[in-house]
């Protein structure tokens, strides 16, 4: 599921990052409408939808490689399908996450990851107090027994919320446990081998943009 785009430029099946993040609002629409009884789908009804260029729509639309029909469009099911083989959420990866505290046992039930192909199965920690706890219906065991029950169930994704000061030394446990995606919550950046991807969401990222246009706007009040 965790895919990066960084430096595969020489597969013609990897999109830019932009287009990648706009796929997903793509297919909320389209489920939207498919659930609302609708079969087809023009380029021009998504354009109104959405808050993107139309120029945009129609070459992130032209990528996905569903031929569009006359005066009816694309067929939903069709670009449901294709996006979601693209993104890679037509099949679910399993994963671990290291790091239960508030972020992680917020994401250990976040429901709609299973939707889009990732299943969190278990949750690892250090701390005693949530050693051998179920939060959110997913048992909780110490960072020593990672190892054995990733091989054991050959998971191959790993997700840290753990803070920055940790992160380095979780990531090495994950990857000499054979995990070969990682989606880091924390704020320091990993070193990890080639064959390993590695995502880094910085929340304080997307904060920071949140707050200067809150102030930018509360300005012109």
């Amino acid at each position: 599921m965790i895919e990066s785009t960084e430096d595969q430029g020489h597969n013609n099946k990897i999109l830019r990052l932009p287009t990648i993040k706009r796929l997903p609002t793509y297919l909320h629409i389209l489920k939207r409408l498919k659930s609302e009884g609708e079969e087809y789908v023009s380029t021009t009804a998504l354009i109104n939808e959405l808050d993107f260029k139309p120029i945009l729509v129609r070459k992130d639309l032209v990528l996905m490689g569903i031929p569009g029909k006359p005066r009816t469009g694309y067929c939903l099911d069709d670009l449901i399908k294709a996006i979601e083989s693209f993104l890679g959420w037509n099949k679910v990866d399993k994963a671990f996450l290291v790091g239960t505290g508030a972020l992680g046992s917020a994401l250990l039930g976040h429901k709609p990851f299973e939707e889009n192909g990732l299943k969190i199965v278990a949750g690892f920690d250090v701390d005693p107090a949530r050693v051998g706890k179920t939060i959110h219906g997913k048992k909780i065991y110490h960072l020593s027994e990672l190892k054995e029950l990733a091989r054991r169930m050959d998971i191959k994704v790993g997700i840290i919320t753990v803070p920055w000061q940790s992160a380095q030394e979780v990531a090495d446990v994950l990857i000499e446990a054979g995990i070969k995606g990682i989606w880091n919550f924390s704020m320091l950046k990993l070193k990890t081998p080639p064959d390993v991807v590695c995502h880094n969401e910085n929340l304080a990222s997307g904060l920071a943009v949140f707050s200067v246009k809150l102030q930018q706007q509360q300005n012109l009040i």
